[in-house]
């Protein structure tokens, strides 16, 4: 995958996903219009790109941390499968205190690549044992 070129055809005012640094984990991905984001409130914003993401992988969709910190703006629902050919569009929230306005061109996610297994499910009776058993949320401490 290191070597490998991921395609990236473009509508309208798209651009391709940019590494902001040599080793930076993720491409920032750029909005493709201009959206206002009341508090509170999601949407679904446009990127005006297309990926082919190579099989065996997946796109990841993660929120940009300055965006988080300052404004509180998060992303949802960040998978892109590798048979997607569809435009790449980030579901954002705004857990802020005041409207945020994103222009066309803004970094507004960023997007890791990653290598995924494809695991089998087989129904059984039962499930083997383990140390922690059918504890959830906080059930291994504070």
């Amino acid at each position: 995958m290191k070597d490998e070129i991921i395609k990236v055809p473009f509508t309208g005012d798209g651009q391709a996903p940019k590494r902001a640094s040599e080793w930076a984990a993720g491409a920032d991905l750029h909005a493709g219009a201009d959206v206002t984001l009341a508090p509170g409130e999601r949407a679904l914003v446009p990127t005006g790109l297309q990926l082919a993401i190579p099989a065996g992988h997946v796109g990841l969709v993660w929120p940009r941390s300055g965006l988080a910190v300052r404004h509180g703006i998060d992303t949802l629902a960040g998978v892109i499968d590798s048979d997607y050919r569809g435009e790449v569009r980030v579901l954002l929230v705004n857990h802020g205190a005041e409207p945020f306005q994103i222009r066309r061109g803004d970094r507004i996610a960023q997007l890791l690549i990653q290598r995924v297994e494809q695991a089998q499910f087989a129904p059984v009776d039962e499930l083997p044992p383990s140390g922690r058993g059918e504890g959830g949320f906080g059930s291994t401490g504070t």
